[in-house]
């Protein structure tokens, strides 16, 4: 072999060299739109995420709430034709976080001040509201025989309301202001559980209990108890869906759950969720209450 055949060879190697190297980068383009094309088809590209809150004022679980609602994450996967995992956002911190970074795709958010601050900020849009629980008011349970007509007469008495970032509180405080009472201007104490409430009013602790409890209200009347002032309505449990999620997968959830009440499937979920179904919100009527709130 002289010395042009050797050259030759050695070129000929190294091009078969560059030619192998070369054809992974020919085939990523055909790779890409085959992914494509799979995601295009409907193929998930992740398990959807379900973020539950159930509120700090009644004494529930994390354990009692995530299996809840599995029958109804079951109905959306199968609506939504991919996997659907349940996230327990157990307090109002972690739900707020949660919510801000947009770590849910839906979410099912009980207390409404919580689920309206996402609503605002255009991070989430509401898909549904919660039957049963759409007209929420809060009662002042008193021993006075008679409503509250000089609402400036209450200054300085004491108030006792379930925790201060519960929305039976951001309520009442709302209806304070309504009547031109700054919260501030009675002895406000705040105890967890609504439950514990007429506690304070019975034993002369408080002139005015806070609650929207129909169990305590009721439990309170019964016992010959009155009630001083009443709230306007508010829907508080809310389903809300993230504004990343594409509008056909958005309006396939909604319909999944407001028509949860028309399947078998749909009716032994609403039994396991304690609830009876959902309806269709509106944002004329959330509007006025972010502001009414506050928020």
């Amino acid at each position: 072999m002289d010395l042009h055949t050797a050259k030759t060879g050695s070129d000929i190697c190294t091009a078969r060299e560059e030619s192998r190297r070369r054809k992974p980068s020919l085939l990523r383009p055909a790779v890409q739109a085959a992914a494509a094309l799979l995601l295009a088809a409907g193929a998930p590209a992740h398990a959807l995420v379900i973020g539950v809150t159930e509120g700090v004022t009644y004494q529930v679980t994390e354990s009692q709430i995530a299996p809840r609602f599995e029958p109804i994450a079951e109905v959306l996967s199968k609506a939504l034709k991919q996997p659907v995992t349940i996230k327990v956002l157990i307090s109002y911190n972690s739900a707020r976080e949660a919510l801000k970074g947009q770590q849910v795709d839906i979410a099912f958010i009980h207390p409404a001040h919580v689920a309206l601050e996402a609503t605002k900020s255009g991070r989430y849009q509401t898909l549904a509201w919660t039957s049963g629980f759409t007209a929420y008011k809060v009662s002042l349970l008193c021993k006075e025989p008679q409503p509250i007509s000089d609402w400036k007469s209450i200054a300085g008495k004491g108030l006792v309301m379930p925790d201060a970032d519960s929305i039976t509180s951001v309520i009442t405080r709302a209806l304070l202001r309504e009547h031109g009472v700054q919260p501030a201007a009675l002895k406000l104490t705040n105890t967890r559980y609504q439950d514990a409430v007429p506690f304070y009013v019975q034993n002369g602790f408080v002139a005015y209990g806070a609650t929207a409890s129909s169990g305590v209200i009721k439990t309170w009347k019964d016992g010959g108890g009155n009630v001083c002032a009443e709230s306007r309505a508010v829907p508080i449990k809310q389903w809300l869906v993230s504004s990343k999620l594409d509008a056909a997968t958005a309006s396939a959830a909604r319909e999944a759950l407001l028509g949860l009440a028309q399947s078998d499937a749909g009716k032994r979920a609403l039994t396991t969720s304690t609830y009876t179904g959902f309806v269709a919100p509106s944002a004329e009527v959330e509007a006025a209450l972010i502001t009414w709130l506050g928020i």
